[in-house]
């Protein structure tokens, strides 16, 4: 069943040899013409002890010798050519595999990835495609030019002197038996090889990332017994797959070598009867001698061939994984940014219950409605609709009348921009992460969103907008990565705003100045706003509570603090503290917003 698996997988991928199919016919017809050198140079060695040695012609013994030379220096150059000309056939089949697959990735739903370790992804992309590329570049056409040499030379052998050619027949059973004894085992090994590999990528790529975490905890030695086990465990494995593979070459290497004195000894008593010249003794040895390599290699080329076709099974997986979001066919003329929910519900893949049901909320163009509700009830998943980040599994969400499922991804994600509550940073300079979706924005569209962003700390990096930021942002702070990832969303000049508490990791003064500037933002754009900070709630024109999954109430701010016991409680300890909620800039009215940009540049 694996090996069916397997094989299929390694079959599916041909389509990539297609653009660079010439190329490799011209290294095995270079590989076969070689191979024909080598067949060809123990036969004029039978004719030159039979011939001129024996009757003592220098001449012919002169153009003889000439002849192997010349075949030798045909089989080296042949090898050169081989080799450089399968070089961009492997090279260029591993690219658009690899391309293929990060498009895939690019393209496969929130769900996948949430499933999926991204070390295992990491490894699949790098390391088994670089052992498939080895399989194509030298292991398949070996395969197939080992198996021919032997049937060739086996033949050859036969031909020459019948009972010695049936003594090397035979030691191929013994070969044919352990391949076949030995490939089930061998899979199993190099899948589960490739696997822990995944995880050990996995375990370093956390430790990379979380590692102010790990030393804040003082849990480093923890991290260290995670990665050590392992390590251990893809060690114990990798060692398992050696011990295999080392029975199995040392019973292939044992073979040709038995196989070998019993020949000698045979030839030799032949030889001594008149039953064969010792040209053709010398000749049949040479010929044997010539199957050494490929009959050894076996064990090496079969374990190459089952590692590629493990590497191409894990490939498979996800070029054969469900792309559930799909993109739509309709565009919208003249966006007005009407978003409406109708009878919404949402579960998780893997989830036999509802994370969100029955959601009915209409925000017209211009308006902005802020979602209140207890951590997990659904806050941010709902936001996560809009752009099709997650699609809904009853009920529809719409823009401007049209079900977001039916709208082209690229204008979706176009009219709607997201800022998250743990914005993502890549790494490349400031500029070209505020630019992310929209790379045209003049030095001008730059500056006002960083204003209103308040992330004016860009300027005084060391090379400004052109500072290369660390991977994750890590050399950033949380609310400066928060501060230039509402810059970014701010910059797309979006129809529909989705702010996911993306003011969560701000001090109240910066987040006075950012709700100053929101303000003027998010007239005449639809604004859809997770807020936990009752002083967020201000900036919306109504507030939707969830609870239980469901919205149970819309209304202005004021209606639901007096009409609502529960919104009350989420909103208590302002409200306890001032009797009402104010926007975090009306608080203190003494900061000016000059003293603010100060006190943050300090």
């Amino acid at each position: 069943m694996a090996k069916r698996r397997s094989s299929t997988s390694m079959w599916r991928l041909r389509g990539y040899l297609v653009p660079y199919r010439s190329r490799f016919i011209v290294m095995a017809i270079f590989a076969g013409l070689g191979i024909g050198a080598t067949i060809v140079v123990p036969l004029v060695t039978k004719a030159v002890i039979d011939g001129p040695i024996a009757d003592s012609d220098v001449r012919g013994l002169i153009a003889l010798g000439l002849l192997a030379t010349g075949l030798g220096v045909a089989e080296a150059v042949l090898m050169f050519l081989r080799r450089w000309i399968v070089a961009k056939g492997t090279n260029g089949v591993e690219t658009g595999i690899r391309l293929d697959l990060y498009d895939k990735l690019q393209r496969l739903p929130m769900a996948f990835h949430s499933r999926w370790q991204s070390g295992q992804l990491l490894s699949r992309i790098m390391n088994d495609l670089a052992t498939i590329r080895r399989f194509l570049g030298f292991g398949a056409l070996f395969i197939v030019m080992n198996v021919l040499q032997i049937v060739v030379v086996t033949a050859l052998l036969i031909r020459m002197y019948w009972p010695l050619g049936l003594v090397v027949l035979a030691s191929v059973v013994p070969i044919s038996w352990m391949c076949l004894r030995n490939e089930r085992a061998y899979t199993r090994l190099s899948r589960k090889v490739q696997d822990q590999v995944g995880d050990v990528a996995s375990t370093v790529e956390e430790g990379a990332y979380g590692l102010r975490v790990i030393k804040s905890f003082g849990r480093a030695g923890h991290m260290f017994d995670t990665f050590d086990a392992r390590s251990r465990r893809l060690y114990q494995t990798s060692m398992e797959r050696v011990r295999l593979s080392a029975r199995f070459w040392t019973f292939l290497e044992v073979i040709p070598s038995a196989t070998l004195i019993i020949v000698l000894g045979l030839g030799a008593v032949a030889a001594s009867q008149g039953r064969l010249t010792l040209g053709t003794l010398v000749a049949f040895i040479t010929l044997m001698l010539s199957l050494v390599w490929p009959v050894a290699a076996l064990g090496f080329l079969l374990a190459m061939a089952q590692e590629s076709f493990t590497a191409a099974d894990r490939i498979i997986e996800i070029l054969d994984a469900e792309v559930d979001i799909l993109d739509g066919t309709e565009q919208l003329e003249q966006v007005q940014g009407r978003v409406r929910f109708d009878d919404v519900a949402f579960r998780y893949p893997d989830s036999a219950d509802d994370v969100l049901h029955g959601i009915d909320l209409e925000i017209e163009p211009g308006e902005t409605v802020a979602v209140v509700g207890a951590t997990g009830s659904g806050k941010t998943i709902l936001t996560q609709l809009v752009p099709r980040l997650y699609d809904v599994t009853a009920g529809s969400v719409t823009i401007d009348g049209t079900d977001v499922r039916d709208l082209t991804l690229d204008q979706l994600r176009t009219v709607v921009a997201t800022a998250f509550e743990d914005p993502t940073l890549f790494s490349m300079s400031a500029r070209e992460n505020l630019t992310l979706g929209r790379p045209d924005a003049s030095e001008t569209d730059i500056a006002e969103a960083v204003e209103v962003a308040q992330a004016q700390f860009v300027y005084d990096l060391p090379w400004g907008l052109d500072t290369r930021i660390g991977e994750q942002g890590m050399s950033l702070s949380g609310g400066q990565r928060q501060r230039l990832a509402l810059a970014r969303a701010v910059l797309s000049r979006p129809r529909v705003l989705v702010l996911d508490d993306t003011l969560s990791a701000l001090d109240i003064h910066t987040e006075a100045l950012v709700e100053a500037a929101l303000t003027r933002v998010l007239t005449g754009v639809t604004g859809l706003v997770v807020a936990h900070r009752a002083s967020t709630v201000l900036l919306a024109d109504r507030v939707a509570m969830l609870s239980g999954g469901t919205v149970t109430h819309v209304g202005t701010h004021a209606e639901l603090l007096a009409s609502v016991p529960e919104y009350r409680d989420l909103l208590s300890a302002e409200y306890a503290e001032t009797g009402s909620v104010q926007p975090a800039y009306a608080q203190e009215p003494e900061y000016a917003e000059t003293e603010y940009v100060e006190e943050i540049s300090a």
